[in-house]
């Protein structure tokens, strides 16, 4: 991508101003955006986003810039224009400047594309777009169909002044449908959005007909729903994206981007119980093929399995390089960004709740009265506690270990780390659920996940 010695260069022009550290990440990014409304086409779009960032660590203080002049000339300016930054004079005689002897980490891909989405073009892409339209369309009282298709290809570069070159490339696909059912002023909304680190193979696996039959399914179900109930009650959580709720309210003051801010209610937990014996907990990046797969992060180590909590203790924070140097726990490889206008920061990938000794149907049947919460929404969260509202798109009430009648308008209000320790029943059935992740470091792809579990009891929103 670029020249060993203009890199080696810049390199050591950046620490002309006396930083103990300095690191270059250039990327070159392509991306398609689609959506069809009603099976017209609405959007068609895309783009190309080049250029590179320059970090560099006084201890643990960070200076960073970005440039999207990746000119010989560009990253000299950018070069010196950092190591000013802190009252350095810039390198005005670069001769012999830099002089590292790269060491070419050999990335390993967890995944590669079968069907690359750039030998594909928009024609394709929106047959298989069409595909979904169909199979949600005029399914029940839908009236309403919205499909939206992405897909995106990175390739990066990432070197630093220890010597490490890394070169990778990060390929990622995704199809949203939205539907909705309507019958006379009933009006119900239902949504699925799978995405994978693949190709277009990945829609063999889960086919477009099977996305929008996803999203007509919940809208009808929700069609003719009465409304929740409120007060404490035991909520059955569904799997797949109901491991939005830990996500959210447990997964970013797990991050040391918290942790060292002493912004978190976990920071000095290390090695305690802070959830329920049955529950174990995962941040992992080299799940193949995942949406949250990390063949190397944005600091150039390898992706890595990191168990956050085993059996209720908590074993390990997610730590990048400067959550490393600020509070002493090792890297996890969970250092990402969005892009080169960020620098990075520790951030999840694949993080879940992991597979617990029961069934779906043994949670269920030990609730005489309660919610079925099989799909979740969007909400929001309180950062450093953990206080969460999260609304839930898809809800049943259980009565007498039953599932019954479909409920509208529930949410779930409570804490997670409160939560976590009311936890009293893990199923087998793990899926992990796509989203976009924003926070320090900008928007990234993760993966949420769990499988079926029971919480004890947990405020639930509704109509009283």
């Amino acid at each position: 991508m670029l020249d060993q010695n203009l890199v080696s260069e810049v390199l050591g022009a950046a620490r002309a101003g006396g930083a103990d550290f300095s690191e270059l990440f250039v990327e070159d990014t392509l991306s398609t955006t689609l959506r069809l409304h009603q099976g017209q086409v609405k959007e068609a779009g895309g783009g190309n986003l080049f250029g590179a960032g320059l970090r560099l660590l006084y201890g643990d203080k960070v200076v960073y810039a970005y440039t999207n002049d990746v000119t010989t000339d560009g990253l000299r300016q950018l070069a010196d224009a950092v190591a000013q930054a802190r009252g350095g004079t810039g390198m005005t005689d670069r001769s012999g400047a830099g002089g590292l002897d790269f060491r070419r980490l050999e990335v390993k891909p967890l995944y590669q594309a079968r069907q690359h989405p750039l030998s594909h073009g928009k024609r394709e892409k929106l047959a298989l777009m069409e595909r979904a339209h169909g199979a949600a369309a005029g399914v029940g009282d839908v009236k309403t169909v919205d499909v939206n298709y992405l897909d995106r290809i990175q390739k990066v570069l990432i070197a630093n002044s220890e010597g490490l070159w890394a070169e990778d490339e990060r390929v990622w696909t995704r199809l949203m449908v939205s539907a909705i059912a309507q019958d006379g002023t009933l009006r119900e909304s239902g949504y699925y959005g799978p995405g994978a680190g693949k190709g277009l193979e990945f829609f063999e696996e889960k086919t477009p007909e099977a996305i929008g039959a996803e999203a007509a399914r919940i809208a009808n179900a929700m069609l003719r729903a009465e409304y929740a109930p409120a007060g404490k009650l035991p909520v059955v959580i569904g799997n797949e994206f109901g491991g939005v709720i830990f996500h959210e309210a447990c997964g970013h003051i797990l991050e040391t981007t918290a942790v060292e801010k002493n912004a978190s209610v976990f920071a000095d937990r290390m090695g305690q119980a802070i959830a329920s014996s049955c529950v174990s907990a995962i941040d992992d990046g080299t799940i193949a093929g995942s949406w949250g797969m990390v063949n190397v992060d944005d600091e150039g180590m390898p992706g890595q399995r990191t168990v956050l909590i085993e059996n209720g203790v908590l074993k390990s924070f997610m730590v990048d390089r400067v959550g490393e140097l600020k509070t002493g726990y090792k890297r996890t490889g969970s250092g990402r960004r969005q892009n080169y206008t960020f620098a990075p920061a520790s951030r999840m990938r694949s993080t879940y709740i992991d597979r617990g000794d029961r069934t779906p149907d043994d949670l269920i049947k030990s609730v005489s009265h309660g919610i079925y919460a099989r799909t979740m929404g969007g909400g929001s969260v309180t950062p450093g506690t953990g206080d969460y509202n999260f609304a839930v798109n898809e809800a049943y009430l259980i009565e007498n270990g039953e599932v019954t009648r479909p409920l509208k308008g529930a949410s779930l209000v409570g804490n997670g780390a409160r939560d976590l320790m009311n936890i009293v029943g893990v199923a087998g059935d793990l899926t992990l659920g796509q989203g976009m992740c924003g926070s320090v470091s900008g928007s990234l792809p993760t993966d949420v996940g769990q499988p079926h579990l029971l919480i004890s009891e947990i405020t639930v929103g509704g109509r009283a």
